[in-house]
């Protein structure tokens, strides 16, 4: 059975850092291209990164540009989201999802991701002094 359970998240001040986890079972998850997503209170649910297979190209919105890194942490099956210069307006309950491609159109994969069935519970990230 494939499983993703995303973690790290947690309570930071404004201008913080964290470093949220995506961890696979089931699947070699850098086989596969992965998303990540967040929805605010009251907010639809936005893509804000995907990274391709074995790294090799990554996409942020245009809202986490320059302030989030995603990469692959291979020794867990996972990814990872590295998020600095946290605002308020970061806070949100984040997921990541899996997905096969042939070729690697990101915001296509990102809305190919976000319908491919029910989510998990995410991990909360609230972002407050």
């Amino acid at each position: 059975q494939v499983q993703l359970v995303e973690s790290g998240g947690g309570l930071v001040q404004p201008g913080g850092s964290l470093n949220l986890s995506c961890v696979a079972s089931g699947l070699t998850l850098n086989n596969y291209a992965v998303g990540w997503f967040r929805q605010a209170p009251g907010k639809e649910r936005e893509g804000i990164s995907v990274i391709s297979r074995g790294d090799s190209s990554t996409y942020y919105g245009d809202s986490v540009k320059g302030r989030f890194t995603v990469g692959r942490d291979l020794g867990r099956n996972g990814v990872y989201l590295h998020m600095t210069g946290l605002k308020p307006e970061d806070t949100a309950v984040y997921y990541c999802r899996a997905r096969y491609y042939t070729q690697f159109y990101p915001v296509q994969l990102l809305s190919a991701m976000a319908s491919s069935g029910p989510w998990g519970p995410g991990t909360q990230v609230t972002v407050s002094s």
